[in-house]
């Protein structure tokens, strides 16, 4: 090195001016400068939750099999069979195939719908645990592209009714 200083010497002051960067960066945040940020929710997302007196692992255990579906969710399932391999489900939009997602043990319920046009939805869902033991079951709902408001409030209003369904089932 042509300047005298030894790499460690370098480092250490690197290593100042970042941490000096830092602490204005933590100071700028915490006095509330650029309050600016994004919403929490797109206006194009709902999650739709309902809390149920049952033990997570009784909640998802129910919920998560198909044959369950057309006893709690009308909005997906008025009946539901296996066909080839496939869940194939009658729904208010038709017929649909059903994919779920594997059994594990965080309370993930997320399913795949495909409808007849062959257009899919993933749906994300979750149960999780509450205080004493409870449970909330907590269902997303994305709004398609060509969905308009009303249709959009309609999907939200019936995975509402179908939560609400599993609770009184459960409960």
């Amino acid at each position: 090195m042509t300047s005298g200083k030894t790499p460690i010497s370098a480092l250490a002051r690197l290593l100042s001016v970042g941490a000096i960067l830092l602490a204005a960066a933590c100071q700028e945040s915490a006095s509330g400068a650029n309050k600016e940020r994004a919403p929490m929710t797109s206006p194009d997302v709902r999650h739709v939750s309902v809390a149920i007196d049952r033990t997570p692992r009784e909640v998802y255990e129910f919920a998560a099999r198909p044959d369950n579906l057309p006893r709690w969710a009308q909005g997906l399932a008025g009946s539901i069979e296996q066909v080839g391999g496939e869940w194939v489900a009658q729904s208010p939009m038709g017929k649909v195939k059903v994919r779920f997602t594997d059994p594990n043990t965080l309370g993930v319920l997320d399913h795949d719908v495909t409808l007849e046009s062959g257009v899919s939805v993933h749906n994300p869902m979750r149960v999780v645990a509450r205080p004493g033991g409870r449970s909330e079951v907590v269902f997303t709902v994305f709004r398609r592209p060509e969905l308009s408001d009303v249709e959009f409030e309609s999907d939200t209003r019936a995975v509402q009714r179908d939560l609400a369904a599993l609770k009184a089932l459960l409960e």
